[in-house]
């Protein structure tokens, strides 16, 4: 069995969510998806192949996809980005619901399950937990690249892609994709504009973030995080989040469990069998 997932449009303050939906049904976990940095809903079109018996909710971030910006002037935060997703439940009137994200989006997950342990059922992160640390000493440093870049942003161009090819081209060397990956992801974060096709995600989302965590932090989070949890890392690990550390972040867990396989940082998309096998039993309770 699988997920038939539909297109549809969630309204919260900030303004209208736009979402690829599941049908909903009686009794069925709900199970809202977060997707990484830069990507969008799609992310979870291979998955969802191999998903049955829960209710999926896989949303573009604001920023992302065909959702709304951040009124002029605002930055993204990690902080804003946990008042989004539940303002997403609340708007899909969920109380309690299972949250699955991949990247950018375990790591917003990792911080709503902290944050608001009483909402949260189920956590599944793929390719994240809990959030990225820097050390206290380059603070100064991050402040300043993050003011310069917002600062920066008006005088900034769009890059004009003649054809979509070009842009997927474009996305399969900057995260090693495959062809058919990154076309899920490049098709619903372009909008045509004259002279071919542009990025549909807020230029906003390339700054630097102000302040990140201090690793003894991200483990606290990770600590914090009183729901069943299931953690997917892919092997080899990410530069950015070393084996030893995300090893540590996962040990944090008082109630986690962790599968590491071969792939790639999009490994829910290039291999979603393997994955779903593992977190979708997990996922609907079975």
């Amino acid at each position: 069995m699988s997920l038939e997932l539909n297109e549809t449009s969630i309204d919260i303050p900030l303004g209208r969510i736009t979402a690829l939906r599941s049908a909903a049904t009686d009794n069925a976990p709900r199970v809202l998806a977060l997707h990484g940095w830069l990507d969008n809903a799609a992310s979870f079109v291979p998955m969802a192949e191999h998903l049955s018996g829960i209710e999926l909710v896989a949303v573009d971030l604001p920023g992302h996809g065909h959702s709304v910006h951040q009124a002029p002037g605002a930055i993204y935060t990690f902080e804003m980005a946990v008042h989004h997703v539940l303002d997403i439940a609340d708007a899909l009137g969920w109380e309690r619901f299972t949250l699955l994200g991949h990247s950018m989006g375990a790591g917003i997950a990792s911080l709503v399950a902290t944050a608001c342990p009483q909402r949260v059922e189920r956590l599944v992160c793929i390719e994240a937990l809990g959030g990225l640390a820097d050390a206290a000493e380059n603070t100064a440093l991050r402040m300043r690249e993050s003011v310069a870049s917002m600062r920066a942003i008006d005088a900034k161009s769009l890059r004009v892609f003649p054809e979509l090819d070009v842009a997927i081209q474009a996305r399969m060397r900057a995260n090693m994709m495959s062809e058919p990956v990154a076309r899920l992801i490049v098709e619903r974060g372009v909008r045509e504009v004259a002279g071919g096709w542009q990025w549909s995600s807020d230029p906003r989302l390339m700054v630097p973030t102000w302040l990140r965590p201090v690793d003894a932090q991200v483990v606290t989070v990770c600590a914090g995080i009183e729901c069943p949890t299931r953690v997917v890392f892919a092997d080899p690990a990410q530069p950015y989040l070393p084996a030893d550390v995300r090893r540590r972040y996962v040990d944090a867990l008082p109630r986690g469990e962790l599968l590491t396989m071969p792939g790639t940082h999009h490994l829910h998309m290039e291999t979603p069998q393997p994955v779903a096998e593992w977190i979708g039993p997990f996922l609907a309770r079975t």
